[in-house]
């Protein structure tokens, strides 16, 4: 019988590589086959190649996804690998998410070689960050630090900590782990304190829409409860349209049967935000998220309303 082979394809950075070698070898195991018979194709996009700019400058974060997608509708390859903080809200025609994976840590982790909280760090500090919606958080309970650019992979921002360029810095729990750099973490910062971005720590695989093989190739890797909370987190994204020019939180989890939304949004310097909650039947995911939306459009103070371009994670 011949071996079923899928192509997955990836951006190349170390957590990116590492995002996809799980992904290969769970449909591996799946499937009962070698991992060898799953390809995996480096595909660099723009977000990669532009790192002096904030990527709300360049276009957002589909910048991390076009070039794979691109690949995906020319059946270069049969599965895109992202991590789904990275995806924008409304996909190109066509592609459809066919699977989730289980998700990791969704905190943000605190980095910093000198100083064991945020609590901790001094008035006037320099914290680096590449993200807005950490930029806005930070300076809406911090407004005494001083915060610059910080953009670069996971390794990158970690060597400009050792570097000196910035005091402390923030990078997603789950990306530390898959790396096994979880030593790396000073401290894990608690939801109240930084509510994550939608969709961090979960893995999205992407297909084309009908594709029947790819589809059942990795069925077996979703995770029923991760892809309700994503599908509420980013409904309230996408009801706000928000982008990397609006700093927008959101985190769902299931719980005694119910699904709990929090969401967060803010002025990209710190002064405005306000915060959501809703709780549901995991059934209405897609309907919780957009009533929580909904509520902030009426209710959050309009500096915090930043009209956005594009529809993006802002992550």
């Amino acid at each position: 019988m011949q071996v079923p082979s899928i192509r997955i394809g990836t951006r190349g950075s170390p957590l990116a590589m590492a995002q996809a070698h799980e992904v290969r070898d769970r449909i591996a195991k799946a499937h009962g086959l070698e991992p060898d018979a799953i390809s995996i194709t480096v595909i660099k996009t723009m977000g990669d190649q532009v790192l002096d700019r904030p990527l709300s400058e360049i276009g957002g974060k589909g910048l991390f996804t076009k070039e794979i997608e691109d690949a995906l509708l020319a059946n270069e390859i049969d599965v895109a690998v992202h991590s789904m903080k990275d995806m924008q809200t409304a996909l190109p025609d066509g592609l459809s998410i066919g699977a989730v994976l289980p998700r990791e840590d969704v905190r943000d982790a605190f980095i910093s070689l000198k100083y064991a909280t945020l609590a901790d760090l001094p008035q006037g500090t320099t914290v680096g960050t590449s993200s807005l919606r950490r930029q806005a958080q930070l300076l809406h309970v911090r407004p005494d630090l001083n915060v610059i650019g910080f953009r670069g992979n996971v390794q990158t921002r970690l060597k400009k900590l050792q570097d000196g360029v910035a005091d402390a810095t923030f990078l997603a729990v789950a990306g530390l782990k898959r790396l096994g750099l979880a030593d790396r973490i000073t401290s894990p910062i608690p939801m109240d304190e930084m509510l994550p971005a939608v969709a961090q720590g979960a893995i999205g695989l992407e297909i084309r829409s009908g594709d029947e093989k790819s589809a059942d190739m990795i069925a077996p890797l979703n995770d029923a409860a991760t892809a309700l909370a994503v599908t509420a987190e980013r409904a309230f994204l996408t009801r706000l349209e928000g982008s990397c020019r609006t700093p927008i939180a959101g985190h769902a989890y299931l719980e005694n049967g119910n699904l709990h939304f929090s969401g967060q949004v803010l002025a990209p310097d710190g002064k405005a935000s306000y915060q959501v909650r809703r709780s549901g039947k995991p059934e209405h995911a897609l309907d919780i998220g957009i009533d929580a939306a909904n509520d902030v459009l009426a209710n959050a103070p309009p500096a915090a309303l930043v009209k956005p371009a594009t529809a993006t994670s802002g992550a």
